[in-house]
């Protein structure tokens, strides 16, 4: 075996030593084909246990509270992994720390958009007024109760903190949260006993820790039926109800599974994409936390009709709630022998291994994820060739989110037909939307595809007392700003294509006339600039003059004098960076200009 050592000055302590190795004896399901091979700089070979480095990077990072050098070379030793590349891929992610920690425990507070309206600011520096070890986090995803928190403790489980009823929270209640190790508890979905409810019908209904407590309600009739229908009809039905992804692609989720079907003789992978990372997006979360037996279900049900055996959950690091309760719902449907060798009776083999993230926005591009799940840097690949063939670990692959796949359930249960008599023709069924900012009830909401941006904001009880609309931040960061006069615009793919917009992934951040829009579209640029891969040029460089560009603006250079420069950045991000990310990251802010809400930035306004 080639020499790997790290050259650490101090061997890995006994504790990171059983952790790491706890971490990667205890994989329990997950086979990992010899036959599965991943082309990676030129060389071919067989990638049994690199799988592996992230869940040891993890138990590390929880041991020690940091990744020690000895501790990633014993890592790297136990996987065969070169240190230096080891080295890349742990410094790729901002949830893990490469310096000798300076307290036990590191409250990482939200301070991106949804947060910074309420307080986010002024609580970081209460928080280090009272002594704690504080960093400044991007979206923790838990934007309908902010300032959110996410507490990182050494030799203990991670806690979120949250506002419940109106908030805020006090550096008091911190820490209790910390000492007890109790999350803030999830807040109930604003619809709840609403009838209409697909999704969101069992949240708040439903102990998400009971297994039998979900089947009382409904739970794995949908796997039931689809057994006996066999893979070909799930797949028919889900192609006639026209279920496109939630993600913001909108790609034909029947016509992405028949591709992976259609893949006779290699081994086919399913993997769910919960990192759901967009500023201003929680209705991932909010599934996962109240439902996880419904996207275990689901997975289940694709996993079958696609013809794999082997699913992947990959989930952000920063929703340890939402991973307790996976990780439950998993153990319990395998005890059940709902996952396993013979799945519900059929003769099929089908189960799932949970995957967390460390915090990399990137990790939400399908192919940034499965390198991510490799082992190695969550960098995007070049397409083609497309998951559907070359997916994870080279093999086909489908890919889809959380919301895309419990979507599945109605669809089994009821037909394709049947489902796609909600929505609208070209937008059929329902979606889900997040709603934060100056509305009175911020939550995830349920509603049929073709309902308007102000029906949404009547649902969710109008805007705060004495707010007057200024702009609609819609699809996210990566989405765009809307005005006031864009509340009739009905939600559907079509309608926000026609107008030049995206539904992305859900998100209506609602903003009123008090709010600094100068802060708020620098603090989407710095974003974009942070959470760039850096691989390729045009993103790299274009996300930093970018953020140079509105800093300029802010120290009173002329709108005019910049806005080609900004132009001309927006034209070369989208045409020729690798991914999405890139390919959006100035939608915002040319539609924040073209909108006028940046008006006055000459005279330096703004944080």
């Amino acid at each position: 075996m080639p020499d790997l050592y790290f050259g650490a000055a101090a061997d890995a302590t006994e504790a990171e030593k059983a952790a790491i190795d706890e971490a990667i004896a205890g994989w329990g399901p997950v086979t990992v084909r010899v036959s599965e091979r991943l082309v990676h700089a030129g060389l071919t070979r067989a990638r049994e246990r690199r799988h592996l480095l992230l869940p040891a990077l993890h138990a590390l990072q929880r041991a020690a509270g940091w990744i020690s050098p000895g501790g990633l070379d014993h890592a790297c030793r136990a996987l065969e992994v070169p240190p230096a590349e080891g080295y890349g891929v742990a410094t790729f992610y901002h949830l893990f720390t490469h310096e000798p920690p300076v307290a036990t425990d590191t409250v990482h507070v939200c301070d991106d958009v949804a947060c910074r309206l309420v307080g986010a600011i002024d609580l970081i520096d209460d928080l280090r007024a009272e002594g704690h070890h504080v960093k400044a986090s991007p979206c923790l995803g838990q934007c309908e109760r902010g300032p959110a928190i996410m507490v990182q403790r050494t030799g203990r489980s991670d806690v979120t903190v949250a506002a419940v009823d109106g908030g805020p929270v006090t550096p008091s209640e911190v820490a209790v949260a910390v000492g007890s190790g109790a999350s803030t508890p999830s807040v109930t979905v604003p619809q709840a006993g609403d009838p209409g409810l697909r999704l969101l019908s069992r949240i708040g209904v439903v102990d998400p820790t009971s297994l039998e407590d979900y089947r009382t309600h409904g739970g794995y009739l949908a796997l039931d039926a689809s057994v006996a229908m066999g893979g070909d009809r799930v797949i028919a039905e889900v192609t006639t109800a026209g279920l496109s992804g939630r993600g913001g692609a909108a790609f034909p989720t029947g016509i992405k599974w028949r591709g992976v079907a259609d893949q006779e003789g290699r081994p086919r992978h399913l993997v769910c994409n919960a990192d759901e990372s967009e500023p201003g997006t929680f209705k991932d979360r909010v599934i996962m936390e109240g439902d996880p037996f419904s996207l275990v279900e689901a997975m289940t049900v694709a996993g079958l009709a696609i013809g794999a055996e082997q699913g992947w959950l990959y989930i952000r690091g920063e929703y340890p709630v939402a991973i307790e309760r996976l990780a439950g719902a998993i153990a319990a449907a395998r005890d059940a022998g709902l996952l396993g060798d013979d799945v519900a009776g059929s003769g099929r083999r089908f189960d799932i291994s949970l995957r967390r993230g460390a915090g990399a926005y990137i990790c939400g591009e399908e192919t940034a994820l499965f390198n991510s799940i490799e082992g190695f840097r969550g960098e995007p690949r070049n397409k083609p060739p497309f998951p559907t063939t070359h997916g994870l670990f080279g093999e086909p692959t489908a890919i889809n989110n959380v919301e895309t796949l419990v979507n599945v359930l109605p669809i089994v249960l009821a037909g394709g037909a049947a489902y796609a008599t909600a929505g609208t023709e070209r937008s059929p069924g329902t979606k889900l939307f997040c709603l934060s900012g100056r509305v009175n009830r911020p939550g995830t909401y349920e509603v049929e595809f073709g309902a308007t941006l102000g029906d949404l904001i009547d649902l969710a009880g109008g805007l705060t007392e004495g707010s007057r609309l200024r702009a609609i931040m819609l699809g996210g960061a990566a989405g765009s700003f809307v005005g006031p006069e864009s509340l009739d615009l009905p939600l559907t793919l079509e309608a926000t294509r026609e107008a030049g917009v995206s539904l992305g992934s859900g998100v209506i951040m609602v903003f009123d006339e008090s709010d600094d829009m100068v802060d708020t579209v620098r603090r989407i640029a710095e974003f974009f600039r942070d959470e760039s891969c850096g691989q390729c040029v045009p993103c790299r460089v274009g996300t930093v003059r970018q953020e140079e560009v509105l800093v300029r603006l802010g120290r009173g250079t002329a709108l005019e004098d910049e806005r080609d420069l900004l132009d001309d950045l927006a034209t070369v991000m989208k045409d020729a960076s690798i991914c999405g990310l890139g390919q959006t990251a100035s939608g915002a802010v040319r539609s924040a200009l073209d909108l006028g809400l940046l008006a006055g930035i000459a005279e330096g306004g703004g944080r």
